[in-house]
């Protein structure tokens, strides 16, 4: 036996496996690219939005210390290198002295309005392609511009929410030294620390998990089903925190080359904004995948036995999808095998029979 006719069950068995499919459908759907044009437009949209953020927002944030730090912390976490730390080493593409002197009624911040108005639903514009592309769909044909008033809502709905988490990791971080006081616990303390990191993970997880929720859903108008939404985007969002965990190394490492120094910081925007769409995307094609393999159509209803698959099926996943036709057809032939065994002995011992009688 050849040795690939030996690997061929293994390949089989790894081929028919959820996360190797979702892979292929991933690439079979051109979600590289996808996701290298979402990126391309990710990094302008979020400098124009951090200008008019801040310009719009700063009047609140900026009178409160505690919670300007929070949002620093927060698009620090989720974007490393994008705001610098304070020290003035010139470590991020945006000071934090620009941001607080943003002003939107100037002439630079009309263009930057303007910029975000351009680039940021743009970029909300080819997610929803891109996610409907992942289940087979076509372009979403709602009234061009209920779809735009739509998008500016849910952007604002964002920018609010993320200093909701902002202001909500200051509370929780306030509350959390209250009770080490209680308990006589110092601040400093490794429990408190670690106490603290735990808080901030949650917050950033749940405010990860209900984005991508909206994003799939609703930004997207595919009707998905609750239970296979929650399964992609508890998925996404863990992928995200892995991601921002080791996030300052990774970039630190593809951004080392000497010759690159003057862009290191740009280029290191290119690639985690990369990373972070190619992880929603792969998100959408988990739930695709999970939707095809249940028959479900995207409202949720099973699907009719002559309509198209979103998904391309591998011979092993056929194999999977024609389980219950392969079940039986291997009943009927190990009952014909036995039936075939029955009348063999049967004729052998009737034979046996014969001889003994003649002797």
């Amino acid at each position: 036996m050849k040795l690939t006719q030996r690997l061929k069950p293994a390949i089989d068995w790894v081929m028919g496996r959820r996360p190797v499919r979702v892979f292929l459908h991933y690439a079979d759907k051109l979600g590289p690219l996808l996701a290298f044009g979402l990126s391309y437009q990710a990094i302008f949209a979020v400098f124009a939005a951090l200008w008019v953020a801040f310009a719009v927002a700063g009047l609140v944030v900026q009178g409160d210390p505690a919670l300007l730090d929070a949002v620093y912390n927060f698009i620090s976490t989720n974007v490393p290198g994008l705001i610098g730390d304070g020290s003035g080493s010139g470590n991020g593409a945006i000071t934090r002295e620009t941001l607080a002197d943003s002003q939107v009624l100037g002439i630079t911040g009309i263009i930057a309005a303007g910029g975000l108005a351009f680039t940021a639903l743009g970029w909300i514009a080819s997610g929803r392609n891109a996610i409907r592309s992942m289940f087979g769909l076509d372009s979403s044909e709602a009234n061009f511009l209920v779809l735009k008033l739509k998008d500016s809502g849910l952007a604002i709905g964002f920018g609010i929410a993320v200093i909701a988490s902002a202001a909500l990791s200051v509370a929780s971080t306030a509350a959390l030294n209250w009770l080490l006081d209680l308990v006589s616990i110092n601040e400093d303390s490794l429990a408190a620390r670690a106490a603290t990191q735990i808080i901030a993970v949650v917050i950033v997880f749940i405010l990860d998990a209900a984005t991508l929720g909206v994003f799939y859903r609703i930004i997207s108008r595919i009707k998905i089903p609750f239970r296979l939404l929650a399964q992609g985007t508890i998925i996404a969002a863990i992928a995200l925190g892995a991601l921002k965990f080791g996030g300052s190394f990774l970039l630190e490492g593809a951004t080392r080359n000497p010759l690159l120094a003057s862009f290191a910081v740009i280029i290191g925007l290119l690639i985690w904004f990369n990373l972070i769409c190619q992880i929603i995307l792969i998100g959408s094609a988990w739930i695709a995948v999970g939707a095809d393999d249940a028959d479900l159509d995207i409202s949720g209803d099973k699907r009719a036995p002559d309509a198209p698959r979103a998904v391309k099926p591998t011979k092993a996943s056929e194999a999977a999808n024609t389980g219950d036709t392969t079940d039986e057809r291997s009943v009927e032939s190990q009952r014909a095998s036995d039936k075939a065994n029955e009348n063999r002995f049967k004729r052998t011992f009737k034979r046996l029979m014969k001889r003994n009688k003649k002797r």
